[in-house]
């Protein structure tokens, strides 16, 4: 495990610089221009809303240290039917990327990150702070047969506000477990916000014995005072009725596909296992500025993820589960790999 744990780590920079090269080849081969789609190469439109709920949680580990630093992700969102868009975002979609079917979503999310050490207040100078954020997010999903774009504006609040260290600590009471130490020590409330933009392609490497292999390459580049990356990554999958969705979803940053999804035959299910490699320039929940006991946490710009799961989609419900081992994000990060587990409902109505 050690072993695979530096190997996984000497990938980092060309994962990184992987990550710019593929987004520079996407903007190069349109995803910030015009590109005219036919009408033959429209998925076909769909008349249902989608409601989602997530919950990602550290716990679910086989690290030596669990339950710690990207503790907690909980998010329920709705996305609508086909071509209902606003006109602004019909009007933009089509301004960047040409003809194409097209979604709207929202969502609300909180996301939880606690030091390795809970049990000190305030978190050693070399440790992750406590921090929560809350966000909604406006999300414009507009896809072809083969792609998927898409481009999301967040808006919320770090810091007590989030209601992170209340939901944490009313859980504990819950299940009686003792409470973190630091949760009055975190970072203090501050508006965030964020746009993120994406592409996906869905490319068909093989049929076997009944069964669909594809690879679902994507590029993704988000800017504001939340966090500002360039993150390039491919997932592989093995199942049936592939051409469903485009992967499943996560909380970002990470691989997503989104909540949409249409199913193409009565039951679809795939594995999946993949990674991703990310050049991070800033993340509020490791550098706010303006905190004292942050002057020693040195950031990673260089990260990088890998995940398997699998899915399955029955009589309109979407069921995932997605294991993420994810590398440091500072330095002095202990306990390995961090990993997190991903829990995702979507149902169609």
């Amino acid at each position: 495990m050690g072993q695979d744990i530096k190997v996984f780590r000497r990938a980092l920079p060309l994962a990184s610089r992987l990550a710019v090269t593929s987004i520079g080849l996407l903007i190069g081969t349109g995803f910030l221009s015009r590109t005219r789609a036919q009408a033959a190469d429209l998925p076909p439109a769909d008349p249902r809303s989608i409601i989602t709920l997530q919950d990602e949680n550290a716990s679910i580990s086989t690290a030596s240290l669990t339950d710690r630093y990207y503790v907690n992700g909980l998010r329920l969102g709705y996305t609508s039917p086909t071509d209902i868009t606003p006109g602004w975002m019909q009007r933009l979609g089509h301004a960047i990327w040409g003809a194409g079917r097209q979604r709207f979503a929202i969502d609300i999310a909180q996301s939880m990150f606690t030091p390795g050490d809970t049990s000190v207040a305030p978190p050693a100078p070399y440790d992750r702070p406590y921090a929560g954020l809350l966000q909604a997010t406006a999300t414009l999903i507009q896809d072809s047969r083969t792609t998927r774009d898409i481009l999301s504006f967040s808006l919320g609040v770090m810091g007590p506000g989030s209601g992170a260290g209340d939901l944490q600590d009313g859980f504990h009471n819950v299940i009686g477990q003792g409470h973190d130490a630091g949760w009055h020590d975190q970072l203090p409330n501050q508006a965030v916000g964020e746009v993120m933009a994406q592409r996906t392609w869905r490319l068909p490497l093989a049929r076997l014995a009944g069964m669909q292999v594809d690879v679902l390459p994507a590029a993704t580049i988000a800017a504001g005072n939340v966090r500002s990356y360039g993150q390039a990554s491919a997932l592989f999958r093995i199942g049936q009725g592939l051409e469903s969705d485009f992967g499943v979803a996560r909380i970002q940053p990470g691989i997503t596909g989104a909540d949409a999804y249409m199913p193409s035959r009565p039951l679809v299910w795939y594995v999946f296992g993949g990674g991703d490699g990310q050049m991070v320039a800033n993340d509020i929940t490791l550098d706010p500025g303006g905190a004292p006991y942050l002057s020693h946490v040195s950031m990673i710009n260089e990260v990088g993820e890998v995940e398997l799961g699998a899915a399955l989609i029955w009589h309109g419900v979407r069921i995932s589960y997605t294991q993420v081992f994810q590398a440091r994000e500072f330095h002095g990060q202990t306990g390995g790999m961090h990993q997190f587990g991903s829990l995702v409902a979507g149902v169609r109505f």
